[in-house]
This record gives structure tokens, sequence and C-alpha cells, in this order.
């Protein structure tokens, strides 16, 4: 099996499902777009597969997506920019990732974030009610290797250079841009927890708002493929979409629940996959 690169340990990242989600796609269509990217790993996954010509890469994260611009049109730069950074942590590593987070609440620097995403506990971002960043570092690691994060960047760069446009808008203006032969995907904030905030995430969204702008999209004909939420045990999370026609709900099998484990039980995860029939029934 290809290996898919990635950038990060990103948390909610689809990257162990990337490959049951892009059998629902077809072999080769036009743009692949994402409305709540995070860390892209169905775009990189997409292109891996060759499956689309064109991206686009939207979250209201605006670091992330100047993260994301950096490490597809700058490789070079980047690699070394993060370098500069993880080489500064030797003398004390925790003060230096506390120093590093207080620049990155100040200036919004991209660069920054990267090292935090690269050494913060579990990969998991997380803000306070004031929108900082606030993750603690991971007390038993110094982050990603700069020559692992170098292979990362530019294996991810040589996929997607010069085939992206980046946007850091509401969803609704991304959906607006869509067209007929394009695909959607969507990973909004995991509802299950969050409802419309959630310290994981910069920003929710109103579960109605959302089914509303879904059913535009299907009288629109755009085809999407949506991850929300699902079930973890005999526990449910979120509401289901509740949209008839149109559109078709399935179960991922994602594996054993890490959480779960940690508490020693032995619960399995599935997530909810909501498809357009278009690509049920092409």
């Amino acid at each position: 099996m290809k290996k898919i690169p990635h950038l990060v340990q990103y948390q909610g990242s689809k990257r162990n499902l990337a490959t049951q989600i892009l059998r629902f796609f077809p072999n080769k269509f036009g743009r692949l777009i994402e409305p709540f990217a995070g860390s892209a790993a169905m775009t990189i996954a997409c292109a891996s597969e060759r499956k689309a010509e064109r991206f686009l890469l939207n979250d209201l994260n605006k670091p992330l997506v100047d993260l994301l611009k950096l490490v597809i049109e700058e490789p070079e730069y980047t690699a070394k920019k993060y370098k500069e950074i993880w080489t500064e942590q030797h003398v004390d590593s925790i003060e230096h990732y506390y120093e590093i987070r207080n620049k990155f609440n100040l200036t919004q620097d991209p660069m920054c974030f990267l090292y935090l995403l690269a050494r913060c506990v579990k990969g998991s971002v997380r803000y306070n009610s004031e929108g900082l960043f606030n993750q603690s570092p991971d007390k038993r690691r110094k982050g990603t290797n700069p020559s692992q994060m170098e292979k990362n960047i530019y294996d991810i760069s040589s996929l997607l250079k010069g085939k992206v446009d980046f946007h850091s808008l509401d969803y609704k203006n991304i959906f607006n841009m869509a067209l007929p032969g394009d695909i959607i995907y969507m990973d909004p904030p995991y509802q299950g927890v969050c409802g419309e905030k959630d310290s994981r995430y910069f920003s929710g969204i109103a579960h109605a708002e959302f089914v509303e702008e879904l059913k535009q999209l299907i009288k629109k004909k755009i085809s999407f493929v949506i991850s929300y939420d699902g079930q973890c045990g005999n526990k449910i999370y979120g509401n289901e979409i509740s949209i008839k026609a149109g559109i078709k709900h399935i179960e991922l099998k994602a594996g054993r629940s890490s959480q779960a484990t940690l508490l020693g039980k032995n619960e399995i995860t599935y997530e909810s996959l909501y498809i357009s029939h278009d690509l049920i029934n092409p």
C-alpha cells in the first residue's frame, strides 16, 4: 500500500481513514474542496492517488491555512525555519515551548504554529475562551526531528505545489464557490462534544444551519462527502443529518477507541459518513 505523507500528528485528522473514504470518490474528477481543512489529510491522500487535478483548502484558522500554504508553495523556507526553531529548544525545551507559544499568540506566525503542532500533547490543538492557543508541551519528547519534518514537507509539496487555492473564510462562502464537477469533502468541528464551540477548535458551526446549507448543495447538484460524528460502544455522538433525499448515511469502522482503552474498555469507534447520492450511484 502506498504510504501517504502527513505533516504532523493532528488530533481529529482523517489520515487513517482516508483510503476508506476515497473509495467513494470517482477515479478522476476536477477539484477537491475542503472547507474545514485541518491538516489537509484528505487533500494529500487524494493528490497521492492522483484523483483530482485541483484543490481548494479553507479553514477559519488562518495561521493553519498560512502554514499549509508555506509547506506546499515554499518547502525549502518552511523546512529551514522549522529546523531553526526546533534547534533553539535544547537549553530548556519546556521554557522554549512556552516562549514560542507566547510568540505565536502575539504574532500568529505560522512557523511557530508548526513547531507547536509538532511538540504539543498528542498533537491536540486547544484554545482558551479568548481564542489563544493554550495546549501544553509533550514533556516526553521534543517534537518531530527536523530531518523527518523536512521529508514530510517536501513529500507534501511535491504532490500539491501549484495546484491549490488557499482561503480562510466561513464555510458558506466556500460552498458558494463550488461548481458541478467539484467534490466537497467536509470534516466539520466535532459536534458530539463541541456544539458550536469547543476548546479543540478555532470555531464551531451550528448544526441546523449546516443542514440547510447541505440542502442547497443538493439542489445545485454539487457532490459532497461528510465525516460527521459517530458512535463508540453504545454511545452516539451528535445529531444525525436528517436529510432524506439526495444523501446516504453509512458507518466506517474507525478501530478501537484509544480513550476507551485508557479506561480499561474495549470499544470500537464508528464514524458517520454522509455521501451525496450521485457518488453512490454515478
